[in-house]
């Protein structure tokens, strides 16, 4: 494994942490995704266009939320740091820039 006990507990720590940022996110677009159109039919066209954006950014997040739940499961596996497709280390630069990275940069762009 690519990390010591003592950093996969810090790993740990900041996923969870930015799983609850991602949920918030999350939270934050279904507040706002109730709120009623406008009358006005510029108004809506704005806010439709608003909604494919918040629709977008849903999206990400929620694609966010799966690397980071299954980042939990590599370091609950002992598998964190570890290549999922070729099971090299992934770099510690990598890791620090992307801490529910799966992959390391060479598979990450093949």
């Amino acid at each position: 494994m690519g990390t010591s006990a003592g950093s996969t507990a810090q790993v740990r720590e900041q996923l969870l942490a930015l799983r609850a940022e991602y949920r918030r996110r999350i939270d934050t677009i279904h507040d706002h995704a109730r709120n009623p159109l406008e009358p006005d039919s510029s108004e809506q066209a704005a806010q439709l266009g608003n909604i494919a954006v918040v629709s977008a950014l849903e999206t990400e997040a929620t694609a966010e939320l799966a690397a980071i739940d299954a980042a939990l499961l590599r370091i609950d596996a002992g598998t964190y740091g570890r290549c999922t497709k070729c099971g090299e280390t992934i770099s510690a630069a990598r890791l620090a820039a992307r801490p529910a990275s799966a992959e390391c940069m060479e598979c990450m762009k093949a």
